[in-house]
This record gives structure tokens, sequence and C-alpha cells, in this order.
């Protein structure tokens, strides 16, 4: 499973950080940083919950 996302959507409000923050994080700048695009099988329920949550659906997930 792989996570990327639509930078030209998100908005760097970090939910994503708060539900996945071994996978996601926000640079010095404050932009959306993917830590690891493809995701450890311990951290998938995480990254589905981050992308689930999302405010601007700016997430997706690749199987």
């Amino acid at each position: 499973m792989r996570v990327r996302a639509d930078f030209d959507l998100c908005e760097s409000n970090a939910v994503c950080v708060g539900v996945a923050p071994d996978i996601f994080t926000l640079d010095d700048d404050d932009y959306l940083q993917i830590l690891h695009e493809e995701v450890p099988p311990e951290h998938e329920s995480a990254v589905r919950r981050a992308v689930a949550g999302c405010p601007k659906a700016a997430l997706f997930i690749e199987e």
C-alpha cells in the first residue's frame, strides 16, 4: 500500500500528522511531508484513518 498527496489541494492542516505521525510530518515551512510513501503494514490502519479524515480530501491510497 502506498499513500500519496495532492499538494494542490493540501492545506497542511496536519490532521494526518495527528493520526499517523510516523508517516506524515510538517516541514519547517509547515508543508506536508510524507515520510514513508510505501506504508509499513503496522501503520496501514492509521494511514487509512488519516486519509478518511483529511479535511481537503488531499490524500489517497494506492493498493
